[in-house]
């Protein structure tokens, strides 16, 4: 984590967090010892997520539930996580959505959706929290949530892709506009992941431990890890990259259709 005051805690925003990958981060960023916003869209997935971080780290997170997508509610995100942990170390765009559907008769609407939450929601949560960065004068880190599917074709998410691929260009467009201030900026890309959604596809652990070189998907702790590293003091020279996490799958490739 970033540089802070002495004798304070950095503090992270996590998007998305109330499950999965999102509430990964936001226990391996609490188990450092810093203080993290959690936010989901629904409140109870929310306390739900918040209530678990805290359980393991007594006062370590805070939830607010909301709108991602929605450059007021950044804003406001933004504020409490500076009015209540007193500045803003961090902040992990994580919040994503999928809509699945083929490309030639994909609906306008969903196209939208998909668009923005996943680069709206990032671009301006990045926006608000580098603003708020500079203001401290002290640096910080922007982390945006890619996925293989910015990098190889999946069947029924082209928009999705179309999405992830942008963040990681996002990424490094930033370089030349928030390295001066001491932030640095960067992306992971997560393949086969288990969590809650991905569970409720058929044989979803079996399909992806056959077509996967390291035997198996990755566990959502395995993209936290990535993501800890990335935001911390450690990874200061490291900004624009996009780390991918798949297991090797991407080196190979092998369809799931098949």
């Amino acid at each position: 984590m970033q540089v802070t005051e002495s004798n304070q805690s950095p503090v992270a925003i996590v998007t998305g967090a109330g499950v999965g990958i999102g509430l990964a981060i936001a226990m391996e960023l609490a188990k450092s010892g810093t203080k993290v916003l959690l936010n989901d869209l629904a409140e109870d997935l929310t306390e739900q997520g918040a209530s678990k971080v805290n359980a393991a780290y007594p006062g370590a997170c805070l939830g607010l539930a909301g709108d991602a997508s929605d450059p007021s509610f950044i804003e406001q995100m933004v504020a409490t996580a500076v009015d209540e942990f007193g500045q803003l170390n961090a902040a992990i765009a994580n919040a994503g959505i999928t809509i699945y559907g083929e490309f030639l008769h994909y609906r306008p609407e969903d196209f939208q959706k998909v668009l923005q939450l996943n680069l709206g929601g990032s671009f301006f949560l990045a926006q608000a929290a580098s603003k708020q960065m500079i203001k401290q004068g002290r640096g910080g880190s922007i982390l945006f949530m890619s996925s293989v599917t910015g990098h190889q074709a999946h069947k029924n998410l082209v928009p999705y892709g179309m999405t992830k691929a942008g963040l990681e260009m996002l990424a490094k467009g930033l370089v030349v506009e928030v390295s001066e201030y001491g932030i640095n900026v960067n992306a992971v890309a997560p393949g086969a992941t288990v969590t809650e959604r991905t569970l409720e596809q058929e044989d979803f652990v079996g399909i992806w431990s056959s077509i996967t070189p390291m035997g198996r998907p990755a566990s959502p702790e395995d993209i936290a890890h990535a993501v800890a590293f990335l935001v911390s003091e450690k990874a200061r020279h490291i900004t624009g990259q996009s780390l991918v996490i798949d297991g090797g799958w991407t080196s190979v490739s092998p369809s799931p259709y098949a």
